[in-house]
C-alpha cells in the first residue's frame, strides 16, 4: 500500500490543503450572515480535495513518468522508479475517481455538472510544461475550481460577481505559490526540457511574484466589496498581504530547501483567509 499513498502523496498534505483552501473559502462566503459555514460540505469538499489531488498526482505521473526519472526530486516516484506499474496506476485513478464521484452525486445538479466540467483540466494540466513556460498558470485553473464549486453547493448556481474574482484571485495565489516551488526543479528541468514560469522569469522572478501577489489581494479586495464584507475580512487581508510580502521578499530562490518551506506556508496563508471569512459572517 505504501507505493499507492506515495503516489497520492499522502506524506505531503500540502497539495490538499491548496486545493481545499479556495473551496472553504467560497463555501464561508456563501454563508448566510451569522452562521458558520455548512459542516458538512466543509467535509465533503475537504474528502473531495483528497480525493482529487490523489488523481491529479496519479495523472501528473502517468505523464510525467520518463521526466521525473530524470529529475533528482522525483526520480523516486513510484511510476518513475518502476514500483507502480502504469498498468495498476491506471486502475487506482479509477478507484480514486469513482470515489470522487460519490462525493460529487451528494452535491445539487448544477455542481455535479459544474464539478464535472474540471476533469478536463485535471487530465490535461500535466501536459501544459512540455510546451508552454507558464504551465502554473493551468495548475492555478484547476486547483481552484473550488471556489466556483463551493459557492455553487450552497445555493445551487453561481453568484458570478462574487466567484469570477475569487477564482481569478485564486490562479494569482497559485502562479506565486507554484512558481516558487517550480525554482526547486529548475537545474533539472532546464536539462530535461521541461517548461516553468521559474525558468520563464529566471532573476526577475520576484517581481513577477509580486504583481500576481497584488493582483490577488486586489481580486480579494472585489470579492469582499461584492459580499459586503466587514472589517475581520479585510483584516485578515491585510494579515494575508503580510504574508505574501514575506514569502516574495525573503525565499531563496536558489536554495531548495527554503523554496520547499515558502511554498508549504501557503496553507497558513489559506486558513487566515478562512478565519476571517467566518469572523466576518457571523458579526453580521
Amino acid at each position: 500500500m505504501l507505493p499507492y499513498a506515495q503516489l497520492m502523496r499522502l506524506q505531503a498534505p500540502i497539495g490538499t490543503w491548496l486545493l481545499a483552501w479556495p473551496c472553504f473559502w467560497s463555501i464561508a462566503l456563501a454563508a448566510p450572515s451569522g452562521a458558520l459555514p455548512d459542516a458538512k460540505l466543509l467535509a465533503l469538499f475537504g474528502a473531495g480535495a483528497l480525493l482529487l489531488r490523489g488523481a491529479g498526482c496519479t495523472v501528473n505521473d502517468l505523464w510525467d513518468r520518463d521526466l521525473d526519472a530524470k529529475v533528482e526530486r522525483t526520480k523516486s516516484r513510484p511510476l518513475a522508479a518502476g514500483t507502480i506499474t502504469p498498468f495498476q496506476a491506471v486502475g487506482f485513478l479509477g478507484a480514486q475517481l469513482l470515489l470522487g464521484l460519490a462525493i460529487l452525486v451528494q452535491l445539487n445538479p448544477y455542481s455535479i455538472l459544474l464539478g464535472a466540467s474540471s476533469l478536463g483540466l485535471v487530465f490535461t494540466y500535466p501536459l501544459f510544461k512540455r510546451f508552454t513556460h507558464w504551465p502554473q498558470a493551468f495548475l492555478g485553473l484547476t486547483f481552484n475550481w473550488g471556489a466556483l464549486l463551493g459557492w455553487a453547493a450552497v445555493h445551487g448556481s453561481c453568484d458570478w460577481a462574487v466567484v469570477l474574482p475569487l477564482y481569478a484571485s485564486g490562479v494569482c495565489w497559485t502562479l506565486v505559490y507554484d512558481t516558487i516551488y517550480a525554482h526547486q526543479d529548475k537545474t533539472d528541468d532546464a536539462i530535461a526540457g521541461v517548461k516553468s514560469t521559474a525558468l520563464l522569469f529566471a532573476d526577475r522572478t520576484k517581481p513577477w511574484l509580486a504583481i500576481f501577489a497584488a493582483s490577488q489581494i486586489a481580486l480579494l479586495s472585489l470579492t469582499g466589496s461584492m459580499t459586503d464584507a466587514g472589517l475581520p475580512y479585510y483584516a485578515s487581508l491585510a494579515a494575508t498581504s503580510g504574508h505574501l510580502a514575506w514569502q516574495i521578499s525573503s525565499v531563496k530562490l536558489d536554495d531548495r530547501g527554503d523554496c520547499m518551506a515558502k511554498f508549504v506556508s501557503n496553507k497558513w496563508f489559506g486558513a487566515i483567509l478562512f478565519s476571517g471569512i467566518v469572523v466576518d459572517k457571523l458579526l453580521q
